[in-house]
């Protein structure tokens, strides 16, 4: 299987001497490469992160960077790079957490994983862009095509389900190429949204080539949402409404009312079921089954962060072990009956029935927990100013006249939504093609900032 692999990298480093662009194409539209393994030597790799690397040696050694590197070029290129300041203190406290977990193999691991190399291919793609983002967003459809068609096709056979629970009719929940049901959501809510966006940009009355190109996307679209509701990813779905809520207000006044008013009419409706507005109040305070373990989590998390970690947090890669101090090994699940205290404390059948092993996840699932525990405090401020940059620069593209930038920045505002919503109880950024995800939406919007920069647009 190795040898297979070398052999697959070999070509693939070919095709990126000939053709760059053909190779950065195919690491967007094989993210999920990163599930297969191997192992060089004593050293583990996955093929995405080949391909990374190989894109970025070609893309250095093909534009002499080492030959640039003197004081007045340094002052150019800092110009080039939208967010270099962020990205370079992003790095540092990515580096200040490594030492922290002791510099171990499997911190080592993550910040390669999840800074480095996203950040390399940020680079890459801002120098290869030539200020056409637009056609990086078309493998990332084509990819989101092709794990929500696995998906589906779970759906219709439960074939391909390796976890009993999931793969039975009456408790399905699809997984694609992945391990965990979420993972479909967190993967393609961004990309829903980036797919919108291109769609939007063709024009109406065209060729017969443009038709096809758009019916692909749509159907990249529908099939994506169709995925996330078998997957029953709770959190990607209310990201999704979130973030199209905030697209409406944002798009027009027309829109705006719409969604408005939609979203009124939606919560009456609701409201006029007992059954569904107490599902909703229990949604929405985290008083489900997940909600309360969520929140025994973050309640354990800030602990273990008061126990002299709220500077530095754990180190890279070094959660787990921080917290099984800290861990309950179970919850006793609130209901609505009004007996509930009391028949937990007297009543051993009752007990036995409302206790929840809690296991240690990886990861408090909490985007502010989750960068807070892994970076540090610095991490974390220096990720959320970045965000905050991001959206300003995405509300101020809003501005101009131009139709297809205000769209696209539309479509970088609501995938960065469904980051920040779907992270409010998920891990929307330590995963290799989650981390990369996230900086492909700073590259884009930062090729709009050059654009503009440039008045070319």
């Amino acid at each position: 299987m190795t040898y297979l692999i070398l052999l697959a990298l070999a070509f693939f480093s070919l095709l990126a001497i000939i053709r760059l662009d053909w190779a950065l194409f195919i690491i967007l539209l094989s993210l999920p490469s990163y599930l297969i393994r191997f192992q060089l030597g004593p050293i583990p790799s996955t093929m995405l992160e080949m391909m990374i690397l190989i894109v970025f040696f070609v893309w250095f050694v093909k534009n002499k960077t080492w030959q640039r590197w003197n004081k007045k070029s340094w002052k150019i290129r800092t110009k080039k790079y939208p967010y270099h300041l962020e990205i370079i203190g992003i790095l540092i406290a990515a580096w200040i957490a490594l030492a922290v977990s002791g510099f171990s193999n499997s911190g080592l691991g993550v910040f390669k994983a999840y800074f480095l190399e996203p950040i390399m291919l940020y680079i890459v793609i801002i120098n290869s862009s030539q200020g056409n983002y637009r056609k990086y967003i078309w493998p990332l459809s084509l990819s989101a095509l092709f794990i929500s068609s696995i998906a589906i096709f779970q759906q219709l056979t439960g074939a391909f389900i390796f976890n009993e629970f999931w793969a039975n009719l009456a408790t399905r929940r699809v997984t694609s190429v992945f391990s965990y049901p979420n993972a479909v959501g967190l993967y393609l809510a961004p990309i829903i949204f980036l797919s919108i966006s291109l769609f939007w940009n063709y024009p109406k009355k065209s060729s017969l080539i443009v038709a096809l190109k758009k019916m692909l996307i749509l159907l990249s679209i529908i099939s994506s949402i169709a995925a996330i509701i078998f997957a029953r990813s709770e959190g990607a779905l209310i990201a999704i409404l979130g973030a199209s809520f905030a697209f409406a207000l944002l798009f027009n006044k027309r829109s705006r009312i719409i969604a408005i008013t939609v979203s009124i009419l939606a919560i009456f409706l609701i409201s006029l079921s007992p059954n569904n507005w107490q599902y909703l109040q229990d949604k929405a305070t985290l008083m489900d089954l997940s909600g309360q373990i969520r929140r025994q989590q973050w309640k354990e998390t800030m602990l273990m962060l008061k126990d002299g970690k709220l500077i530095t947090g754990v180190g890279l890669n070094n959660y787990q072990t921080a917290i099984e101090p800290f861990h309950q090994e179970g919850i006793f699940v609130k209901n609505h009956d009004p007996e509930w205290h009391r028949h937990v404390v007297w009543n051993e059948e009752y007990r036995k029935k409302m206790w929840q092993p809690v296991e240690i996840y990886l990861y408090p699932h909490n985007i502010f927990l989750n960068f807070w525990t892994e970076l540090g405090l610095l991490g974390l401020c220096l990720f959320f100013f970045l965000i905050s940059r991001y959206l300003y620069d995405a509300l101020k593209i809003l501005k101009k006249d131009k139709q297809k930038e205000r769209v696209f920045s539309l479509g970088l505002i609501a995938a960065m939504s469904t980051v920040l919503i779907h992270g409010l109880v998920d891990v929307p950024y330590f995963k290799n093609d989650l981390a990369i995800i996230f900086w492909l939406l700073i590259a884009f919007l930062g090729i709009m900032k050059l654009k503009l920069q440039t008045k070319k647009i």
